[in-house]
């Protein structure tokens, strides 16, 4: 486990998974905290994606479970913790935007963040977009990814990097289920929250448009990405996503029980991605 901060959200068990039964305001108060503090934190924002690759994968599944905070990304997943933990979430916590609240809250601090993976155009215009937002923010430094396994060496050169920039926070792009790795790998390696944001990093740089409200809110974000993506994402929303409904429906009903992995010998032989 990570060096858990003072005080972290309950979690309920969703498929095996220990899903953050919490708020923007709680989330964003515990980033900043253990920023302020150079405390490390682990965060990821869980959607169905994700919950099912766990499922799929138990090292993936025990490595996520050592972090502080899993946030419901998708609105199936605030479901389910209604639905199984009697959790009354007024909202979900989706990661590109509980990314504007941290940098809000860090721009209006002092707190300097650093930007990790996707391609140096986006990190580039992510740069540019979150300083004309936020004009106090400070990013600190930004690295690219390398789309393939870091060396040892690589992984001790990118932690000193970060760690020299002087950032508190580092924010990590890199698409489920790479990003969460890098965290799971790094979390020896810095002190200071770690955030995995998914697909924030394109949409806050101006790439990928983002669902409109109304289909965010009735959980159909999946149906707007796959019309815009179609063969990148069909099999993750018409192949792995389906088997979320009644997986989480017999949990519900207490009809099957899921095993929460926390062994982590494979998960600490696993590659860290960069």
């Amino acid at each position: 486990m990570s060096e858990s901060p003072e005080r972290v959200p309950h979690r309920g068990d969703i498929l095996g998974v220990g899903v953050s039964m919490t708020d923007y305001a709680e989330v964003v108060r515990c980033v900043l905290d253990a920023a302020r503090a150079g405390r490390r934190l682990l965060l990821t924002a869980a959607d169905v994606h994700v919950i099912i690759q766990a499922r799929r994968d138990p090292a993936y599944a025990a490595a996520l479970n050592t972090f502080d905070i899993v946030t419901p990304d998708g609105q199936p997943v605030r479901w389910g913790l209604g639905w199984t933990r009697q959790a009354h979430l007024d909202d979900r916590v989706y990661g590109p935007t509980l990314m504007l609240h941290v940098c809000e809250g860090a721009a209006r601090e002092g707190v300097p963040i650093f930007l990790y993976g996707s391609k140096q155009e986006t990190l580039d215009r992510l740069e540019v977009a979150l300083t004309e937002r936020f004009e106090t923010l400070q990013v600190a430094g930004k690295r690219a990814g390398r789309f393939r396994p870091l060396t040892p060496e690589e992984q001790a050169h990118d932690a000193a990097e970060i760690a020299a920039s002087g950032a508190a926070i580092t924010f990590v792009g890199m698409g489920c289920p790479r990003q969460e790795w890098w965290v799971f790998h790094m979390r020896e390696r810095l002190q200071m929250p770690l955030m995995a944001v998914g697909a924030a990093f394109d949409f806050h740089a101006g790439l990928v448009q983002q669902a409109p409200p109304w289909m965010q809110d009735r959980g159909l974000e999946w149906l707007f990405r796959l019309t815009r993506e179609p063969g990148r994402l069909w099999r993750r929303y018409l192949v792995l996503n389906p088997q979320y409904l009644p997986q989480i429906a017999a949990q519900a009903a207490g009809l099957r029980r899921f095993p929460h992995h926390t062994d982590l010998s494979e998960a600490t032989r696993r590659p860290c991605p960069g």
